[in-house]
């Protein structure tokens, strides 16, 4: 296993990650301090390194049902970035 097939790895594990931590933010916690929540909380610690800054800078959107764009920016981000890794 070189370094380019880790980083590609590394990069399709963290934007699975993005995603399980948007679909989990879908659902209301039924049972804080549970396994969910806790789980939620890993989830919560993998991705605000990333999607804090980025949420500053570019804010959620809406009325009533706030839609944040942060998570959107990341996974293109990572797509980007795997473009020309692939390609080679």
């Amino acid at each position: 296993m070189g370094i380019r097939s880790f980083l590609i790895d590394l990069l399709l594990i963290y934007e699975a990650v993005v995603i399980l931590q948007v679909v989990m933010s879908w659902f209301p916690v039924t049972n804080p301090g549970g396994p969910m929540d806790r789980f939620r909380y890993i989830l919560y610690r993998l991705t605000e390194p990333v999607l804090g800054p980025i949420r500053r800078v570019i804010p959620s959107v809406g009325g009533g049902i706030r839609f944040d764009f942060s998570p959107l920016i990341v996974i293109l981000l990572i797509q980007l970035i795997l473009i020309p890794i692939l390609s080679r």
